[in-house]
């Protein structure tokens, strides 16, 4: 089986690595994993998670009467807090999420990035998809990057009249800088051709599927609550009881069809004999990927023209 966000990972270092514009990230901090998305449905193919910001200021929900303009009711006080993500003792400052199998099946026809790129081959959908999550890190503060209007003031979405351009630019940098075509084949297959070739496409999630870490609500110790008028009413709050620590126990390995998931056993994903290859990073160093290779019954099903 081909672990589909492994292979993401490992090209993403590629990218940060060759692509000086993306050269702030540093790798060790960011977890890719996998969410259901079914083919040809609508909806993003891939997201990203920022779970490094502090917790808000302290705040609560409130009602007002209609009529009168009064409060009526409100919530308890609360802050919202980033969840504790930890891999071998660092903790992860962001997860970007890919949509399998939808993911798998982008194409340029019809999207916002193909006026960028005329008649390239349509797997460069899912690679321009990778260096834009990437792009949306934000250099200089925790979070999400600031996108500007025109005027220069904040923009209200997350894509600014540049930005679909520059991550256009970035993926024709990358592919010149030459990278070992190893890393970004797996992207010129779609799902059934993948599911075809490694007999599965499975990937990492959390042991929550389909939830995983977002921000959640705290609130406040009844000492620090401020005091309420006779005439309003503490409304109950209904929040969801989710992990608040992760680490890499709770981390699992999925196998994504058409219209469903399914757990996977470790000994269903190991890999097989000379999976492994060494890259050469453009700065000298080297990192360890896991090169899928198809397994011995799809092998045999080329082999006898199947």
């Amino acid at each position: 089986m081909i672990n589909y966000t492994e292979r993401i990972s490992l090209l993403m270092r590629d990218i940060v690595a060759r692509v000086p514009r993306l050269s702030y990230i540093d790798p060790d901090e960011l977890l890719v994993f996998a969410r259901y998305g079914r083919r040809g449905a609508a909806g993003a193919v891939a997201t990203c998670h920022c779970i490094c910001l502090p917790p808000t200021e302290p705040g609560h929900y409130y009602w007002r009467d209609r009529q009168t303009g009064c409060v009526t009711r409100r919530s308890r006080w609360f802050v919202t807090k980033s969840p504790l993500v930890c891999l071998g003792g660092r903790r992860v400052q962001y997860l970007i999420s890919f949509a399998l199998p939808r993911f798998c099946d982008q194409s340029l026809a019809g999207s916002k990035k193909a006026q960028f790129y005329g008649n390239a081959e349509r797997w460069l959908a899912k690679l321009d998809t990778i260096i834009h999550e990437l792009y949306h890190i934000d250099p200089q503060a925790p979070g999400i990057r600031r996108v500007e209007r025109c005027d220069g003031g904040a923009a209200v979405g997350s894509h600014g009249r540049t930005f679909l351009e520059q991550v256009a630019e970035m993926v024709k940098e990358y592919l010149a800088s030459e990278p070992d075509p190893a890393c970004y084949d797996f992207l010129r297959d779609g799902f059934a051709e993948l599911d075809g070739r490694f007999d599965g496409v499975v990937g990492t999630t959390f042991r929550t599927f389909p939830s995983f870490p977002q921000r959640y609500i705290e609130f406040l110790p009844s000492a620090s609550q401020p005091e309420t008028p006779a005439a309003v009413r503490i409304q109950a709050l209904k929040t969801p009881d989710v992990p608040t620590h992760y680490s890499e126990h709770d981390l699992v390995v999925r196998q994504f069809l058409e219209r469903a998931t399914r757990g996977v056993a470790r000994r269903d994903t190991r890999r097989e004999p000379a999976a492994l290859r060494q890259i050469q990073l453009p700065t000298g160093g080297e990192i360890q990927r896991a090169a899928a290779t198809q397994s011995a019954s799809a092998q045999r099903r080329v082999k006898s023209g199947a």
